[in-house]
């Protein structure tokens, strides 16, 4: 065991080796080529142009490498900019030597430049990376917020009523008919459902929000994906009118179908959770452009402009203030959307009632080897 983890550790500390190695050639070779650039340019000024203005070339070169390079590179830019100048322009040519002592002062300032600016980029790059740590710092403690937030004000009542409950059985279970305490069983079994899905959608959002959640993407048929959310949600949306209107030759499109079904799943619950019985959803999808868009339409009568407002603040951003049980599977959706690059909004249809959308990029299917088909 521990010659594995000795070998695992050496394998590490070679790769990293050899990357560290390969970056930092790959500036030099930048600074040699950098440098041969100037030289062909500078050939071509020599007739028309002081040296002062040619040295202004390689000056350019150096500022270049020490903007996008480490500080090696960028000293190796101005001293190979130094010797090729000196030899090939200054006089004597053909020669490191100088014969006017202002040139020295020339060569000075190309070197001073590169250390300057590599040390300015330095500390740039290093204030970014704090101010990014900053904001990821902050983002987190957002989130957590937010989810303490959501389990203090979601988790509050299904527990409320599966202790109520729980004491009246225990208090008065005597007295109570098979019926009443059967009802009262019934409630808690609902409740800890209730409460086991609000918790296991805490924990995703914390997954996905902290980046945890990698996809696992594959060709999808769209049509199968919405199949199978409305025979899994069938007992769930059995008081509405789902009229899947999907149509069947929609192109592939390449997702985590378990994930899509799931924010498909989550618009289609919080249809039937908050819309009268009898409520007509809709379900829909086209193709525009580059990208599928899937729509969710209830044609209930339409929300107040304030929860309409909540609702399009919590589906498009995928928070809001007040991150309830509903919102949280909103969220959730709109996450899950942004991981396989689309997007989500939600709006008003003309019939009365509110369509949430989101969409899906469409991406080129590969063809099938001419050998596959004909096996």
């Amino acid at each position: 065991m521990a010659r594995r983890q000795f070998l695992r550790f050496l394998y590490a500390a070679l790769r990293y080796s050899t990357v560290m190695f390969e970056r930092a050639w790959t500036g030099y070779a930048w600074a040699a080529l950098a440098t041969l650039l100037c030289t062909a340019i500078a050939f071509a000024m020599r007739p028309r142009f002081d040296l002062v203005n040619i040295a202004m070339v390689y000056l350019i070169a150096v500022v270049w490498i020490a903007l996008r390079h480490a500080r090696g590179p960028a000293v190796a830019t101005a001293v190979l900019s130094v010797a090729v100048f000196d030899y090939a322009f200054v006089p004597p040519r053909g020669r490191f030597t100088v014969d006017d002592a202002q040139y020295l002062l020339t060569f000075a300032i190309m070197v001073a430049v590169a250390l300057i600016i590599s040390r300015l980029v330095h500390d740039v790059q290093q204030r970014a990376r704090e101010q990014a740590d900053l904001r990821v710092r902050a983002e987190t403690e957002r989130i957590r917020s937010a989810l303490l937030a959501s389990i203090s004000h979601d988790l509050r009542t299904p527990l409320s009523v599966m202790a109520g409950a729980a004491s009246t059985l225990v208090d008065a279970g005597d007295r109570l008919d098979a019926h009443a305490r059967n009802e009262l069983a019934r409630s808690i079994e609902r409740q800890s459902r209730e409460l086991a899905d609000r918790v296991a959608k805490v924990l995703q959002m914390t997954r996905i929000e902290t980046g945890a959640m990698e996809l696992e993407r594959d060709w999808t048929d769209l049509h199968d994906i919405v199949n199978s959310v409305t025979t899994r949600l069938k007992a769930r949306v059995a008081e509405h009118r789902v009229i899947n209107e999907v149509p069947e030759d929609l192109p592939l499109v390449r997702v985590d179908a378990a994930l899509v079904e799931q924010a498909l799943g989550n618009l289609l619950e919080n249809s039937a959770s908050h819309t009268p019985r009898g409520t007509v959803v809709r379900l829909r999808a086209r193709v525009q452009g580059d990208e599928m868009i899937i729509s969710v339409e209830d044609l209930s009568g339409g929300v107040s402009d304030a929860d309409l407002q909540r609702i399009v603040q919590i589906f498009d951003r995928g928070t809001g203030p007040q991150v309830s049980g509903a919102g949280l599977g909103l969220a959730i959706c709109s996450a899950i959307v942004r991981l396989h690059g689309g997007r989500t909004w939600a709006e008003r249809v003309p019939a009365g009632g509110t369509a949430f959308r989101f969409t899906l990029p469409i991406e080129h299917v590969p063809a099938v080897p001419a050998e596959m088909l004909a096996s």
